[in-house]
């Protein structure tokens, strides 16, 4: 399994805006930022199409094709797996188009940990595009520290906002 790797830590810093809010054993909270030189619109569109800025190394398949988000309440952040195999990274909650997509499950590794999360992404507009925003909340038991991890899931979710951001603005 590739997904949030301890790679992520040695992620380049970028114009995002990054922060691992609080943590502890049993939990953390992340929060990244970026600004989106495209509409609310654009962004919103984009977003839902993660297979086309999703990074393929945090994958379980290895292809970010494999990737699909389904925007309804109920929907689902979904992989193919081969032979067949299928995961559910997070399961949708709440959706006010293009606006605000809320998301809740365990990412990565945490789907083997007794843990569960709540991700909420924000889409604002502003004076130069859009404010992509993102919140994303985890409790639970973390074999060996959730403190631990949050470092990684900070930077992976950072990795994905600037790859969502760099797509979006070339559409």
């Amino acid at each position: 399994m590739k997904l949030l790797t301890a790679s992520a830590l040695l992620l380049a810093s970028s114009a995002a805006s990054a922060d691992v809010v609080s943590s502890d054993a049993h939990g953390f909270e992340v929060r990244e930022s970026v600004q989106v030189h495209a509409s609310p619109a654009l962004t919103w569109a984009s977003l839902t199409h993660v297979g086309r800025w999703w990074s393929a190394a945090h994958t379980y398949s290895g292809k970010s094709a494999n990737l699909t988000l389904s925007t309804v309440a109920g929907g689902c952040f979904c992989e193919r797996l081969p032979a067949g195999g299928s995961v559910e990274h997070m399961r949708v909650s709440f959706v006010d188009p293009g606006k605000r997509l809320v998301l809740t499950g365990a990412l990565g590794p945490l789907l083997n940990e007794a843990v569960t999360g709540v991700m909420d992404i924000r889409i604002e507009k502003n004076e130069t595009g859009t404010r992509l925003s993102l919140s994303y909340k985890t409790s639970g038991f973390v074999h060996g520290n959730a403190r631990e991890i949050a470092p990684a899931v900070d930077g992976v979710l950072r990795e994905q906002f600037e790859r969502l951001s760099a797509v979006a603005g070339r559409d």
